[in-house]
């Protein structure tokens, strides 16, 4: 017995408190250093995504260089060199920025953000330490000094806390010789393997370039290689919001926390100032599903009452047989993409003729606003006998590992592409065929399979979003590819009847010595069709989008119809130069009257979009009102117009609506229905 007992003595005395910084260096697989090819793009990525949040922070356009150099072949050691134009940091804070695991800003804040746990650069740091016993150089630069600060960092991981050498001010000069306004550059050595293909630098920073289209990144590879993704856009991203905790997202141990730590006098004051969501009137009916009074202290309850009151949150009780109705959380921490912008990160690096976006309506799941947005690019310059490419993001952040276990993935593999026309064995997978699928998740809380943040978890909610978005994606690019077939078939139609039958007129009559006959009767008989041809050319003299369609009866009788278009009203474009007038129909559609078309005539509109860049508006959807079909343009879905011009009048009255308390200026639901269909539709490929 007392060698046991001295056994257990023993054991209980070599226990220790392990710093978090040491953890992570016994265990740097966590945070994505588990390989020399991984390890290498990981520094970047967390390089850049530091990059690009200061400058959006700071409302900078970001201009980013990254620069990687062989040091020592032999032994697989790098040096990595990112530099931007940010705000830089000021020198008191160098230290616990890159020298002090967990020390971030964005932890505690509920908003959309490219990192929260502040482990990524110190994660670098302590990586290039451990490596090559190299400290991490950092020059930074703030506007309002003249200098800027040199320091080497290194990481004491038993302490958790930057070693700091070499400390002074220097300028800090651009090639040009010119001083620096201000800056950051990071310099460090670590082991690594640069390596070519879908998993490297090149391809994270092409992907990068794609959701963030108002950067400039410029990358120098080892082999002296330079790579330049430009800026396509001056617009930078909305800037988010922090907002407060919904009570569908609050877990038990977190609300008694909050309820122990708060100095509220009453529980619903303590209710609605510390929750989004919560009215005076949504306050009183979960204090009084929870059987607990409105004037009761928060941190007098007891753990029965936060747990009576967690049940009311989720709906477990309810008030006069009614579960308790509360407000949406706010949107404003939410900042997408939007579709324009999708496209036009998408041509700078792929060149195809058809590109459809979908930027989806903002959805709930647990009290976490979350958006999804697709694209899906098709055509030249892509192989037809592989896979798709597949591109991933979260909060505009590419996930370039574990592919296959990804939520994003599962909803691209669970529809059927085969009735979009691209090649999908058994309907399951992974599609082939020459195009590229991007998916893109912004969220307030992205769940991640592991600390190396990539791949999503299982989440229903997100899932069914994604998968609505990408079946509108499909139907966009199978009414793409049966207009391009048609209109193919119907033009060597034409082309082979306008070759045949003139030549054999001009030889008959030379025959005959009679004059050659008017054959455009003939020619529309054996047509029989009313063709449209559409085309959308950027103008670069006038700055804008120019767009002409041409109706043509190849028909005997005369033809009537009502041709409607989309065009980009929602992104600011304006429509200038219509003689045909027209009207609007909806959010993002206009109509014309064709009122007469007699056979063998054609009717032609044209009109311009200004407000746009280059490349915002490529591609326009030509729909029709009449009996004959018309090959190049589509049937109008009149419900699908109705229910738009529903939903347009439905958002305009949530606008109008002042809530009768003020929480948060958002619309009431019911949690039973938060979770599912955002209720948008769609109708010409994209979010109108």
């Amino acid at each position: 017995m007392r060698l046991v007992a001295g056994i257990a003595e023993k054991m209980a005395s070599n226990q220790k408190q392990i710093a978090i910084s040491e953890f992570f260096e016994k265990n740097k697989h966590f945070l994505g250093f588990d390989s020399l090819p991984r390890s290498i793009i990981t520094a970047v990525k967390e390089a850049v995504d530091n990059s690009l949040d200061a400058c959006e922070e700071a409302r900078i356009l970001p201009d980013i260089h990254i620069k990687i150099s062989k040091i020592d072949s032999k032994k697989d050691i790098l040096e990595l060199v990112s530099e931007d134009n940010g705000p830089g940091i000021p020198q008191t804070s160098i230290e616990k920025v890159f020298g002090q695991l967990l020390f971030g800003s964005r932890f505690h804040a509920i908003r959309q953000s490219r990192g929260q746990q502040g482990i990524g650069i110190t994660g670098v740091v302590m990586y290039s330490q451990l490596t090559t016993g190299k400290s991490t150089h950092v020059l930074s630069k703030i506007a309002s000094e003249p200098t800027a600060t040199s320091v080497k960092i290194g990481l004491d991981t038993r302490k958790n806390k930057a070693v700091k050498s070499e400390q002074n001010r220097i300028i800090w000069e651009n090639e040009d010789l010119t001083l620096k306004e201000h800056g950051l550059r990071v310099t460090t050595r670590m082991k690594g393997k640069y390596q070519r293909g879908r998993q490297s630098v090149f391809q994270y920073l092409r992907m990068t370039s794609i959701v963030n289209p108002h950067a400039e990144i410029t990358f120098i590879d080892p082999d002296g290689e330079r790579f330049h993704w430009p800026r396509v856009t001056e617009r930078l991203p909305t800037k988010v919001d922090s907002i407060k905790p919904h009570p569908h997202g609050i877990e038990l141990g977190q609300l008694q926390r909050m309820c122990r730590d708060s100095k509220d006098s009453r529980l619903s004051v303590f209710l609605r100032q510390n929750f989004s969501g919560v009215s005076m009137r949504a306050a009183k009916e979960l204090c009084e599903a929870a059987e607990l009074d409105v004037s009761v202290k928060p941190k007098s309850m007891k753990p029965d009452d936060v747990r009576a009151l967690l049940e009311a949150f989720q709906g477990e009780r309810m008030v006069s047989g009614k579960i308790v109705k509360l407000l949406a959380p706010p949107t404003t921490c939410l900042s997408p993409i939007e579709e324009m912008l999708i496209k036009k990160g998408l041509s700078k690096t792929i060149d195809s003729k058809f590109i459809a976006t979908m930027t989806r309506a903002p959805s709930v799941s647990h009290g976490n606003p979350f958006q999804v947005e697709v694209g899906l690019i098709f055509g030249e310059g892509m192989a037809g006998d592989k896979h798709v490419e597949v591109l991933r993001f979260a909060n505009r952040v590419p996930l370039m590992y574990q592919q296959g276990g990804c939520l994003l993935t599962k909803a691209i593999e669970s529809i059927d592409w085969r009735q979009y026309g691209l090649e999908q064995a058994g309907g399951r997978g992974v599609p082939k065929g020459p195009a590229a699928i991007l998916v893109h998740l912004a969220s307030t809380n992205v769940q991640f399979t592991s600390e190396a943040k990539e791949a999503l978890s299982d989440n229903s909610n997100v899932f069914e979003e994604t998968r609505k978005a990408m079946l509108e994606m499909g139907r966009g690019l199978r009414k793409h590819l049966e207009k391009k077939k048609k209109m193919a078939k119907t033009r060597e139609k034409f082309e082979l009847i306008n070759d045949i039958l003139p030549a054999i007129a001009e030889k008959s009559a030379s025959i005959l010595d009679r004059p050659v006959p008017d054959l455009s009767g003939s020619i529309t008989r054996i047509m029989s069709a009313v063709i449209c041809n559409e085309t959308t050319e950027w103008n670069k003299e006038t700055k804008q989008t120019n767009v002409s369609i041409t109706l043509f009866n190849y028909t005997s009788r005369a033809r009537s119809y009502s041709v409607l278009v989309n065009w980009p009203e929602k992104a600011g474009g304006e429509m200038v130069g219509n003689e045909r007038g027209g009207r609007k129909e909806a959010m993002g559609i206009w109509g014309w009257k064709i009122e007469t078309l007699e056979p063998g005539t054609q009717a032609i509109i044209e009109y311009s979009l200004s407000n746009l860049e280059k490349g915002d508006w490529t591609e326009t959807d030509v729909f029709f009102r009449g009996s004959q079909d018309v090959i190049g343009a589509t049937k109008l879905d009149e419900k699908m117009l109705e229910e738009i011009r529903r939903l347009e009048d439905a958002f305009k009255e949530v606008d109008d609506v002042v809530s009768d308390d003020g929480a948060d200026g958002a619309s009431s639901f019911d949690p039973g229905v938060v979770d599912g269909d955002s209720g948008q539709t769609t109708l010409f490929g994209g979010d109108v």
